[in-house]
């Protein structure tokens, strides 16, 4: 299965595509920070590890872009618990 994983500034939202359909994470870009708002999996692309992909790839990606990341997303913060790791990037 291939994947890929894509910064959507237009629509504002981080994007996982696999087996032609998208999982998202909407957020809110500000100069020195970006919220977190909401994720969405399809229900096709359920149960099998999408939404941790697509959270790990985003939190890299803000990782890489050095901003300060505000997490309003209930699923972004139910990963950052099991992912201590990504704990620096809180603002």
């Amino acid at each position: 299965m291939a994947e890929t994983f894509r910064d959507n500034e237009a629509q504002s939202r981080f994007e996982l595509e696999a087996d032609g359909a998208i999982a998202f994470v909407v957020y809110r870009k500000s100069p020195d920070t970006i919220t977190l708002i909401h994720t969405e999996v399809p229900p096709e692309l359920g149960g099998r590890g999408i939404g941790s992909r697509l959270a790990r790839a985003t939190l890299e990606a803000i990782r890489a872009q050095g901003r300060k990341l505000v997490v309003k997303c209930e699923f972004i913060q139910g990963f950052m618990k099991k992912n201590p790791d990504y704990d620096d990037l809180l603002a």
